[in-house]
C-alpha cells in the first residue's frame, strides 16, 4: 500500500517543486489538503460525508432528482466496443473495478510480504475472520428467511476497513500495533471472502464465451509480467478488454480487478543490493562527466538511467498501489456511496422499515453476528493452539475489534445491488446498513476506550501510524 509521506520539511530538503513552494495556492490549499489524506481517519470521513450527502439529497424537496440523475443512461463507445449504463451501474460496475483491483493489490501483498505470508501468523485473523463471516450469514437467513429476502445474506459477512480503521485513529494509543494489524488482516480475510461469495453466489446467465475471453485476458496479464514487460500501457488495455469481457459473461465485472490484483507481481526487477551497485555506478559515471568537458551531454542519460533503476526498484505492486489508492479512497468509493446510499423515506413506514426481517437480519448479523462470531473464533484458535494473540493485544482488544468488524458499509452496499431486484428490500437492507454499523462502531469504540493507554514505547509513540496500506495512510 502506499507509504507513508514524508513530511513537507523533509520534502522541500529532496526535491524543489511547486507543490512545496510558499505560492498561496500550494501553501494554503493543496498541501493541507494532501496532509488530510495521510491522516489515518480521512478515508473514512469521507465516505462519512458522501452518505450523509446521498440521504439528505434524496430526502430534500427536490429528492426525486437522486434517482432520475443517478439513473441517467451514458452511452461508451470504443472502437467496436460499445455499451449502454447508467450512472448507477457506471460506478458499481465500472469505477468499482478499480476499488476491487485495490483490494486484490491488498491480498496480494499481504500474501507475498505481509501478514498473511506465514501460516502461524494468518492463522488466527483468518480463522476469526470465518467465525465473522458463518455466524452473521446463519443469523440472517434465520431472522429474513427464505425467497426474495433470503438472497441477502452475504450482506452483512464484510467489514468496512476504512470506517473501522477511521475509529480505531480515533482511540490512538489505546489500540496495539498488534491489534491494529489483527484488524487489517481480518478485513483482508474478510473481502477474500465477500469476492468469493460474489463470484459463486451472486452471478447469473453466465456466458462462456465472453468468461473465456476474460480468462484468455487474465492469462495473458500473467504470461506477459512472467516474460518482464514492464510497459503500463499493455497492462491498462489488456485490463480494460479483460474488464468488458468480464462484464459481458455474467460474471460481475468487478471481479475483473480483483483477478489482475493479485496477478500484479509483488517483487521489484532489482534487489536492494543490485539497486545500490547501479545507483552507486551511475552515480559514479555523473560525476566523471561532470568533469569531462565532453559529459554534459551523457549527463541526462545517466540521470534517466538512475530514474529507471530507483523506479524498477520498487515493486509494481507498491507503484500502481500508490498511484491508484488515493483516488480509489477519496474519488471512488465516496462516489458508489453517494450513489447508492441515499435511501429516501418519504411516504415510507420508518418503523416498519427498520423492524422487516431484511433490516433486522442485516443488523442483527453485523451487530451480534461479527461480535460472537469473531470473539467466539478467536477463543477457539487461541484454545487449540492454531494462534496466539498479537504482542500486547489483550482479550479487550479482540473484544473491541469484533464490534468494529461490524461496521459493513461499502461491500454491504455493493452485495445490496446485486441481491435484490426490488427497491424496497433493497431500501430495508440498506437501513439495517446503516443502523447496524453504526452500533457496532460505538460498540467497538466503547470498549476500547475502557483500554488504558500504555506507556509510550518504540511501537506506539504519539504520531505512529497504522501499518502501511491503511486507507487514508
Amino acid at each position: 500500500m502506499p507509504p507513508v509521506a514524508l513530511p513537507v520539511v523533509e520534502e522541500q530538503r529532496t526535491r524543489k517543486t511547486w507543490l512545496q513552494s510558499n505560492r498561496t495556492v500550494p501553501r494554503r490549499f493543496v498541501r493541507p489538503l494532501l496532509e488530510f489524506t495521510h491522516v489515518e481517519a480521512s478515508g473514512g470521513i469521507v465516505l462519512l460525508v458522501a452518505a450523509v450527502v446521498a440521504l439528505v439529497w434524496a430526502n430534500a424537496p427536490f429528492g426525486e432528482t437522486y434517482e432520475s440523475f443517478w439513473g441517467t443512461e451514458i452511452d461508451f463507445t470504443f472502437g467496436p466496443l460499445h455499451l449502454t449504463e447508467s450512472l448507477r451501474d457506471f460506478v458499481n460496475d465500472g469505477l468499482m473495478a478499480i476499488f476491487f483491483l485495490v483490494v486484490g493489490m491488498e491480498i496480494k501483498r499481504e500474501l507475498a510480504v505481509g501478514e498473511l505470508r506465514e501460516l502461524r501468523t494468518a492463522a488466527l485473523p483468518a480463522i476469526a475472520a470465518i467465525g465473522g463471516m458463518v455466524l452473521p450469514a446463519l443469523l440472517y437467513v434465520l431472522i429474513a428467511g427464505g425467497g426474495e429476502a433470503g438472497r441477502g445474506w452475504g450482506i452483512p459477512m464484510a467489514t468496512d476497513i476504512a470506517f473501522s480503521v477511521g475509529v480505531v485513529a480515533l482511540l490512538g494509543a489505546r489500540v496495539p500495533v498488534g491489534a491494529k494489524v489483527f484488524l487489517l488482516a481480518l478485513a483482508i480475510v474478510d473481502d477474500i471472502g465477500a469476492i468469493a461469495v460474489i463470484a459463486v453466489f451472486y452471478t447469473e446467465d453466465l456466458a462462456i464465451w465472453w468468461l473465456t475471453a476474460a480468462i484468455a485476458g487474465l492469462v495473458a496479464i500473467r504470461l506477459a509480467t512472467r516474460i518482464g514487460v514492464r510497459w503500463v500501457g499493455f497492462y491498462v488495455v489488456v485490463g480494460f478488454l479483460t474488464w468488458f469481457c468480464m462484464l459481458e459473461s455474467g460474471v460481475h465485472a468487478t471481479l475483473a480487478g480483483v483477478a489482475i490484483g493479485l496477478l500484479t507481481p509483488a517483487r521489484p526487477l532489482y534487489s536492494d543490493s543490485e539497486y545500490l551497485l547501479r545507483a552507486r555506478w551511475i552515480i559514479g559515471q555523473y560525476e566523471m562527466d561532470r568533469r569531462d568537458p565532453r559529459g554534459p551531454e551523457r549527463v541526462d542519460d545517466r540521470a534517466l538511467n538512475l530514474a529507471h533503476v530507483a523506479t524498477e526498484s520498487v515493486s509494481p505492486l507498491a507503484r500502481q498501489e500508490a498511484a491508484i489508492h488515493p483516488w480509489s479512497s477519496f474519488l471512488i468509493v465516496p462516489l458508489f456511496a453517494l450513489a447508492n446510499a441515499g435511501v429516501r423515506f418519504a411516504g415510507v413506514d420508518l418503523l416498519a422499515t427498520v423492524t422487516s426481517a431484511v433490516s433486522l437480519g442485516v443488523t442483527a448479523g453485523l451487530v451480534v453476528g461479527k461480535f460472537v462470531g469473531i470473539t467466539l473464533a478467536t477463543v477457539i484458535a487461541v484454545r487449540l493452539g492454531l494462534g496466539k494473540l498479537p504482542r500486547r493485544t489483550t482479550w479487550t482488544h479482540v473484544v473491541g475489534v469484533a464490534g468494529l468488524a461490524g461496521i459493513g458499509f461499502t461491500v454491504s452496499l455493493f452485495i445490496t445491488g446485486l441481491a435484490f431486484t426490488d427497491p424496497v428490500i433493497a431500501d430495508q437492507a440498506k437501513v439495517g446498513i446503516f443502523l447496524g454499523s453504526t452500533v457496532a462502531g460505538l460498540l467497538g469504540y466503547a470498549i476500547l476506550r475502557q483500554v488504558p493507554a500504555p506507556a509510550v514505547d518504540a511501537d506506539q509513540r504519539p504520531g505512529s501510524q497504522m501499518p502501511a496500506g491503511v486507507p487514508g495512510s
